[in-house]
């Protein structure tokens, strides 16, 4: 089996529970060098995963030959400036969510990936989920009819403190926004996947809780091109979790209390019954699997640059409430 080369840039959260161990797991994949901020726990980190080499500099990493594709897992503030240097040195790159901090470096990392010719995916991984393709089956197929309205919640209660690890997603420069930023922008990428292109925006983003520089609790209200309306809650500051999809037809509903585990129930004409269909235990895996085979089979990526940028092209409204 042909495999791909990998380099990982950042070795954070997400990098330790999900990217390396699938970019260590998956058979089409080879983990050849990591790069992490703090050097000092470098070397372990890539002995865990297996990874060869280990490099301080990020760019230093870039100019290893053996890599052919680069995890981009750092925060949103350096996504363009890693992906535009990353594809100048001929390097696929697969980068975290939200893709950038604006469309406008957006458009500079498709404008590099197409001019080195090399492929470039956003890491909306929920774009996988086997709850996504069998509901968007359930539209497709007109069971539920024409889609009128669409509410998603996601909500938690999180405020990291300063020096924590993940303190940076409160801090304005590094992150571009709170959890619409963060987590929203998944929830954005299920909408446009599941119901199309988006016409208009309005939003309200505030601080209620908290003392930060980031919203901790922001609420968003689009209108589809195809008419459809959708209403968009992603909070920082409640004390319930939630993470709900409901989906109403004009002949028949779809619920999902837990899109992270998949709990599906299907209300329509022929009746009412529910399903299970979880995401697989890496939630990464799958979307670093259709990647790695896309390059290997020169093929565009299930999520490229262009669904990236139209994710990040509805965050730009929603900050700006236009």
């Amino acid at each position: 089996m042909k495999t791909l080369k990998w380099g990982l840039i950042g070795c954070g959260d997400i990098s330790q529970s999900r990217v390396a161990p699938a970019l260590r797991d998956l058979s089409n994949c080879d983990l050849v060098a990591v790069n992490r901020k703090n050097f000092a726990l470098a070397e372990e980190f890539a002995v865990q995963f297996g990874a060869r080499k280990w490099y301080k500099e990020w760019r230093e990493l870039l100019a290893d030959e053996e890599i052919q594709a680069v995890y981009i897992a750092t925060p949103v503030n350096l996504h363009a400036e890693q992906t535009i240097a990353a594809a100048e040195a001929g390097k696929h790159i697969m980068c975290e969510k939200p893709m950038a901090m604006n469309a406008r470096e957006c458009d500079a990392m498709i404008a590099a990936a197409k001019a080195n010719n090399v492929k470039l995916g956003v890491a909306y991984y929920r774009h996988f989920y086997p709850v996504i393709h069998r509901i968007k089956d359930l539209i497709v197929s007109g069971e539920i009819g024409k889609v009128v309205i669409v509410q998603i919640n996601s909500a938690s209660q999180y405020n990291p403190l300063p020096g924590e690890p993940r303190h940076w997603l409160l801090e304005k420069d590094q992150a571009g926004g709170g959890p619409m930023m963060d987590f929203g922008c998944h929830r954005i990428e299920v909408m446009l996947n599941l119901i199309g292109p988006i016409a208009k925006v309005n939003s309200i983003t505030n601080t209620l809780v908290f003392e930060r520089e980031v919203e901790d609790t922001a609420t968003a209200l689009f209108e589809f091109e195809n008419g459809a309306h959708c209403f968009l809650s992603a909070v920082h500051s409640a004390f319930e979790p939630k993470d709900t999809v409901d989906i109403y037809g004009s002949k028949g509903t779809l619920y999902v209390d837990n899109l992270n585990k998949g709990t599906l129930r299907i209300v329509a004409q022929k009746g009412e019954h529910a399903e299970t269909l979880p995401p697989h235990p890496n939630l990464h895996q799958p979307h670093i699997d259709d990647f790695t085979q896309a390059v290997l089979e020169n093929r565009e990526p299930g999520v490229d640059g262009e669904a990236g940028k139209a994710v990040t092209i509805v965050l730009d409204k929603i900050y700006r409430n236009d």
